[in-house]
């Protein structure tokens, strides 16, 4: 059983970003006769058009007049939540946070986790509705007992990776409405229902640095520009560096150094500010550590096979995992597996379903 057994009439808030995904949930759900409310939140000030970048992203005051007009099209009433303070103390500070500390962040995961389904999902509640659902490219199944996140119809779009965090508890209140679609079905529906975005483009970018220069946004928010060494793993001296957050493991271009091989980074060493590199073999990596973990259902096995996503278009990589707690654990890929990134999320699968994940140390 799915989303489908739900029953109509049921009121159910969704929340609009003003994109093609999140209108065409919302038209689905009104015609199977729930009783849609949509949501926008503004979680940034707004950007100045004078500063140079294009504004496409997602959550912008542009985004939320787009989703007032989707909602009114499809006659449902409409608010927009102030988000803004919550959004800069979970979202943002961590995003600096992390970069201070050597990490690659993910901000869309953490957004997920804090805002979406714990923020909104409580605002849900309050205008009577217990049921939450975003226009995600995931799935739901339930299973005797519990509910299982699964992925998307479509690999391409498939965003469960961004949902790993999501609890036995929250799943009993959320829908995917355009989880069991291909992409070209949701633009094919959104033109059917005559809706103002049907044609909008995607964004890709950060949605509060949407000229995707994370280097200036970190920067302008008083982030260290010290400099330091870059060096070979073996210790040699390659060139300077003038901010570790202007590097991440994998990166290869724009260090600015002359060598006999192409040289990639292989990690950031904050206790002695230093840039480590080397060739790309020595990115490779045969295991990994990740914390601050999230399951649907904890794994009743010590050690269990599975496959691994290092990162979001990362292919999962079939492993052995080892719990080392409830909050952590180690994962042993069958093959190696090139730039394993701290900061950014391991989550695992079993087939289609999702079982949890946790944050690479």
């Amino acid at each position: 059983m799915t989303e489908a057994r739900l029953q109509n009439n049921r009121r159910v808030v969704v929340a609009m970003s003003g994109g093609v995904d999140s209108s065409v949930s919302a038209a689905l759900l009104k015609e199977q006769g729930y009783d849609v409310i949509g949501v926008s939140m503004q979680l940034y000030d707004p950007i100045p058009r004078e500063a140079g970048c294009k504004v496409k992203t997602c959550c912008s005051l542009d985004d939320v007049m787009d989703a007032g007009r989707v909602a009114k099209k499809l006659g449902i009433p409409f608010e927009v939540l102030d988000m803004r303070a919550e959004f800069k103390e979970v979202v943002i500070d961590y995003f600096i946070a992390e970069y201070a500390a050597g990490r690659t962040p993910n901000p869309c995961i953490r957004c997920n986790e804090l805002i979406k389904f714990d923020l909104l999902l409580q605002k849900a509640r309050e205008l009577g509705a217990d049921l939450l659902a975003t226009g995600h490219y995931a799935r739901i199944s339930e299973e005797p007992g519990d509910r299982r996140l699964m992925i998307g119809l479509d690999p391409g779009k498939d965003q469960s990776y961004f949902l790993f965090t999501l609890s036995q508890e929250q799943l009993q209140h959320l829908i995917f409405p355009v989880g069991r679609l291909e992409k070209p079905q949701v633009r094919t529906l959104a033109a059917e229902y005559q809706l103002p975005v049907a044609q909008k483009h995607e964004s890709q970018e950060i949605c509060f640095i949407p000229d995707n220069d994370y280097v200036r946004f970190l920067e302008s928010n008083s982030i260290s520009q010290a400099t330091g060494d870059i060096v070979t793993s073996d210790g040699r001296l390659v060139g300077r560096h003038s901010g570790l957050h202007r590097y991440t493991v994998g990166q290869r271009k724009g260090m600015g150094i002359a060598w006999e091989h192409p040289l990639h980074v292989l990690a950031l060493d904050t206790e002695n500010n230093r840039v480590v590199v080397g060739g790309r073999t020595e990115l490779e990596t045969a295991s990994l550590t990740a914390g601050r973990a999230t399951w649907s259902s904890v794994p009743a096995e010590k050690e269990f096979r599975a496959t691994c996503r290092i990162r979001y278009r990362h292919k999962p990589a079939p492993c052995t995992v080892t719990m080392l707690g409830t909050e952590r654990f180690e994962v042993r890929f069958d093959l190696p597996q090139s730039a394993v990134t701290p900061g950014q999320a391991a989550v695992l699968y079993d087939g289609e379903y999702v079982l949890g994940g946790g944050w690479i140390e």
